[in-house]
């Protein structure tokens, strides 16, 4: 008789429910994922700072198990969210998650950045809880790639750490023309850019 396996606990979907904005939804999440165990404080604080109308096209870009996805996917039953991840494992979470909360308008897709989009799609929101380490060479990428992207009067909504707040300000008023702080907290600055009309 083989002992029990002592990881196994370990190996085990880390299982939570939690609230963002008016919606309640359960996630399953892993370790390796980033904030596997909780809603982080950056996604709860652009959540709290986001419009997000009802027909809208929205792109959660790096989304790991799924919150904000799910969340715009909510905000926006008349349109269609997007999910994309360079981590397969973040994909195959966030592919579960819409399942099991009933969510039918999205989908969860491999991406690295926006290189395996449709080139055709576009987007009405576009938001990104950016990873601290990212590097300033692919956020600037993102951020031209993430105008390029958007339909007319279309917004990129974004959170960083406080430490890149300078960055996003400048780089935002490059790439989009303007820059608009919604929240700064202890550690995280919410943020957004919207494309111009021409």
């Amino acid at each position: 008789m083989r002992p029990a396996d002592p990881l196994a606990a370990l190996r085990e979907d880390i299982v939570f429910d939690a609230e963002l904005g008016r919606h309640r939804f359960r996630f399953h999440s892993t370790w390796g994922l980033f904030s596997p165990r909780e809603i982080d404080a950056g996604t709860r604080l652009l959540v709290n700072h986001m419009d997000i109308p009802p027909a809208a096209d929205c792109l959660d870009l790096g989304c790991g198990y799924g919150p904000l996805g799910l969340y715009m996917a909510r905000e926006a039953p008349e349109g269609r969210t997007l999910l994309v991840d360079k981590d397969f494992v973040a994909v195959d979470y966030a592919c579960a998650n819409l399942a099991r909360n009933g969510i039918d308008n999205a989908e969860a897709q491999l991406s690295n950045g926006f290189r395996h989009i449709d080139p055709a799609r576009r987007f009405d929101v576009i938001a990104s809880n950016i990873p601290a380490k990212v590097g300033k060479e692919l956020l600037t990428l993102l951020l031209h790639d993430a105008r390029a992207r958007l339909r007319p009067g279309g917004v990129l909504y974004v959170v960083t750490i406080n430490g890149l707040r300078q960055f996003m300000k400048r780089h935002l008023r490059e790439v989009f023309g303007h820059y608009e702080k919604l929240k700064q907290s202890t550690h995280y600055t919410a943020a957004r850019a919207f494309k111009s009309d021409n």
